[in-house]
């Protein structure tokens, strides 16, 4: 006996979710909080290294997104903008808890000519990714050197070299110009160099 199959359904828009979602439709920010919950605890977890606070910070950001919902324009995508409150709830709560690094004040003194906008943020054999490094020791490291940066830094670090986003949707992430992100960058690469010498030297 042969039974038809059901026709796959086509996915709903992110847009689509988002207008339902201003419509009062709580279902459909569910929609939107699964298709990215994962990202969003990768992202808060390499910034705060523990389990716990990253679910905690994530379920803030997502009240906060659900409260503010109606703000949303469109004139970026949703993943932008809830990245933007993302770290916007991530880096206060480094701050509350006194997580410090050094350097943001020289962030206006950086030569940007000097960037190399295909740099990567750690010296790599073969420019080997970040996923694919050995694991243990050198991730230890690599996660220690990370948190040596002040809230600022670790962000736009964290958000070009492990979510691959670009110069633009980074400054959008986190209000600031793209130049503040490069300078920022060309900073945070500087001092995990520096911090990371002896590492990359041994591998």
């Amino acid at each position: 006996m042969h039974t038809e199959a059901t026709p796959a359904q086509p996915d709903v828009s992110e847009l689509d979710l988002v207008k339902r979602c201003q419509a009062g439709e709580s279902e459909a920010f569910d929609e939107l909080v699964t298709r990215y919950r994962t990202r969003v605890f990768g992202m808060i977890y390499n910034m705060v290294h523990s389990e716990q606070d990253a679910w905690d910070l994530a379920q803030d950001s997502f009240v906060k997104a659900w409260k503010s919902i109606q703000r949303f324009r469109g004139q970026s995508s949703f993943y932008t903008w809830i990245y933007r409150i993302v770290m916007n709830v991530t880096i206060d709560w480094l701050r509350k808890k006194h997580v410090k690094g050094t350097g943001a004040e020289f962030d206006d003194a950086i030569q940007l000519r000097d960037i190399d906008p295909a740099s990567k943020t750690m010296p790599r054999p073969d420019a080997l990714p970040y996923e694919r490094m050995q694991q243990g020791e050198i991730r230890a490291e690599i996660d220690k050197a990370i948190g040596q940066l002040s809230p600022e830094h670790r962000a736009v670090i964290l958000m070009k070299e492990i979510e691959g986003m670009q110069y633009h949707e980074i400054a959008e992430a986190l209000e600031c110009s793209i130049g503040t992100v490069m300078s920022r960058l060309f900073y945070a690469r500087k001092k995990l160099q520096n911090l990371l010498k002896d590492v990359y030297e041994n591998i």
